[in-house]
């Protein structure tokens, strides 16, 4: 693995080593499309509506109550509420370095002063834990998320490190002393524990990589370590919850939680990687590979139970019962990428860009200011319109809701979407890998001083034609190589490089990778046109709720069938027999048949007779499922009954 300098990478995931090196903001600028769109709405919208929801609810207010010593009354929101703060301040702090937006800079430095007046003496910080009137310190590890707090503390500092290392606000001051407290209470000599939430694996990594600290390191590790042995008290749906079940080099695949889970798996990655744990690294690329084929949703979603948030066994999947939480896709995209920087493997910037554009882009409505907390693929009722002054219960919002009860999800979204830049590219040794495309302006340079220098001009996935147009002659005339990712679906791949001079040389790029190596010049333009066909998909025969049933596909974005076109309720829809999705002013429609009908009084009956006639078909559009839910309430369906 190839060693790098972690204290200039502007990016949230900074391993120490790694097949390949994350380029940050200051590398890698979204200049526009469909991400940049959603960019410009997180920072111009949805950050002010966080920060206006933190204050009414009550949750920014509970460290001024710490601050003056008046806790535990007036207390509000959640044992966890002070992580949503945290998740804020690592948005600002994103978005501060992609834009330089000097209010969004004060108003993260007067909510990091609130923040520093809470914290107490020794360093400990919470607003729910150890002071007169509340539960002690570290008293309820299973539930009280004190750990998973700081773990969330500890990722903003480091944000806030990396985008602006000379400011002078503290937070990174505040964040190294709250960690000093875990590592003094839960080191080797401490006590043996593990938070009911993993997070807190992550941040530590990180910040050891930030600091230069290697305790923070080896407190990640012992955690990591510490899960699979029964450290927690049992609970109704198992120690599996927490990933307190299986020690996580012995797990086979991702299960209890699926936040947790990926969030653990992620801080694993970190451990393994930082420390050259191979046999670590590699138990957790199978954990990937069995959870990606067998317990992974068409939309890149994971997590099927409602009741504990959980990923089901293998094949369970139904789709009127997915949960696929959003901050699940969140924790899977951050498990991904680390793996993807350990091994190059571009399976793993496959699952990001289908969960970017199926779950994370399915979140926020198009003024950033209602989330779906939970992500259905079945919709059988139409849902409600939510208050937009009241708070919402998390998973029963049936529309995007402003603010759930556990907000968790809209800060998630916010900090993934400002720090979008710096999961586009990579380079190693000998080039630039992009893996996620968008317009963009890519400005790096090698281990050995070559200068790479090159703008992305894309409509994807709107259309599949990728340019990479150089911008500068290398610093030397030493040629690089420039990688991209081809994914899966895009059989009939096309690649060609058009020189300077004129010269053009052609080539079919297979799924996988394609390098183009060269001494580039300036002017010189590679496109990749990836086939944006639309396409039927069809389940694994194993996956018992959507057997007999197709989803329609069109690049990285899955589609569904929603009554708003329909003029129908969906869940009487199949697809009619031979049809194929088409093209019709400007939308994907497919040819469907009503199967429903009156009540018979009984709903099973003997085998159709398959001489009886068919109801006619008729053509329906079909709707991006991130843009669902947009035209008022429906029913929606992802897979579709195929008409025998």
């Amino acid at each position: 693995m190839t060693m790098q300098n972690t204290t200039t990478l502007q990016t949230p995931v900074a391993p120490a080593r790694g097949r390949l090196r994350p380029l940050g903001q200051r590398e890698v600028r979204i200049t526009g499309g469909f991400w940049g769109d959603r960019q410009r709405v997180n920072g111009a919208a949805t950050l002010e509506h966080i920060q206006s929801r933190l204050e009414s609810e009550g949750w920014l207010g509970n460290f001024d109550r710490a601050a003056a010593g008046t806790l535990p009354e007036g207390r509000r929101g959640r044992e966890f509420s002070d992580s949503e703060v945290y998740k804020f301040l690592e948005a600002l702090s994103w978005e501060i370095g992609r834009t330089d937006d000097p209010a969004l800079e004060d108003r993260l430095r007067s909510v990091v002063a609130r923040v520093a007046a809470a914290q107490e003496a020794d360093g400990y910080l919470n607003t729910m834990f150890g002071r007169p009137g509340q539960r002690d310190r570290w008293s309820d590890l299973e539930w009280g998320h004190e750990l998973y707090c700081l773990g969330h503390l500890f990722q903003a500092a480091v944000a806030r490190a990396r985008t602006r290392p000379d400011a002078e606000d503290g937070l990174l001051a505040i964040a190294v002393r709250a960690a000093d407290v875990v590592c003094a209470e839960f080191g080797a000599q401490g006590r043996d524990g593990i938070c009911g939430h993993a997070e807190v694996e992550v941040g530590l990594a990180e910040l050891s990589r930030v600091t230069g600290d290697p305790r923070y390191l080896e407190q990640a590790r012992l955690f990591v370590e510490r899960h699979g042995h029964g450290t927690l008290r049992d609970i109704e749906w198992g120690r599996s919850y927490f990933q307190d079940d299986v020690p996580v080099r012995e797990a086979v695949a991702l299960r209890g939680h699926a936040v947790r889970a990926n969030y653990l798996a992620a801080g694993a990655a970190d451990v393994a990687v930082d420390t050259g744990d191979e046999d670590l690294l590699a138990a957790l690329h199978g954990q990937w590979d069995r959870t990606v084929a067998r317990r992974t949703y068409v939309t890149g979603g994971q997590g099927s139970h409602h009741q504990d948030e959980a990923f089901g066994e293998d094949w369970e999947l139904p789709a009127d019962r997915a949960y696929s939480e959003t901050c699940a896709g969140v924790g899977s995209i951050m498990f991904s990428w680390r793996l993807l920087l350990a091994s190059g493997d571009p399976r793993q910037a496959e699952l990001i860009e289908r969960t970017l554009y199926n779950v994370v882009a399915t979140s926020p409505a198009p003024d950033g200011r209602a989330f779906f907390y939970a992500n259905t693929l079945h919709q059988r009722v139409p849902g409600s319109p939510a208050d937009p002054e009241a708070t919402s219960p998390r998973a029963s919002s049936s529309l995007r809701a402003p603010w759930f009860e556990v907000s968790c999800c809209p800060p998630n979204v916010a900090r993934t979407l400002a720090s979008l830049d710096a999961y586009v590219a990579t380079a190693d040794d000998d080039g630039v890998q992009l893996h996620q495309y968008a317009p963009a302006a890519v400005r790096t340079m090698l281990a050995d001083g070559r200068t790479v220098a090159f703008d992305v001009e894309t409509d994807y996935p709107a259309s599949g034609s990728i340019r990479v147009i150089v911008r500068e002659d290398a610093a030397t005339a030493a040629p690089w190589t420039l990688t991209l990712r081809v994914p899966e679906w895009a059989t009939g791949a096309h690649l060609s490089v058009t020189s300077a001079d004129g010269s053009v040389d052609e080539r079919d790029a297979a799924p996988g990778t394609v390098e183009v190596r060269r001494a580039f010049r300036a002017g010189d333009v590679v496109e990749l046109v990836l086939p944006m066909t639309s396409r039927l998909t069809a389940p694994d025969a194993r996956i018992d709720a959507v057997r007999g049933c197709v989803v329609v596909e069109r690049g990285p974005e899955v589609f569904a069938l929603e009554s708003v076109d329909a003029g129908a309720d969906v869940s009487g829809l199949a697809l009619a027999p031979g049809s194929a999705p088409f093209e019709r002013d400007g939308r994907l429609w497919v040819e469907v048949i009503d199967r429903g009908g009156e009540d018979a009084g009984w709903p099973y009956q003997a085998s159709a007779d398959e001489s009886a006639e068919r109801p006619a078909s008729r053509a329906v559009p079909l709707v991006a499922y991130h843009e669902w839910a947009q035209r008022g309430p429906s029913t929606m369906r992802v897979w579709i009954p195929a008409a025998s």
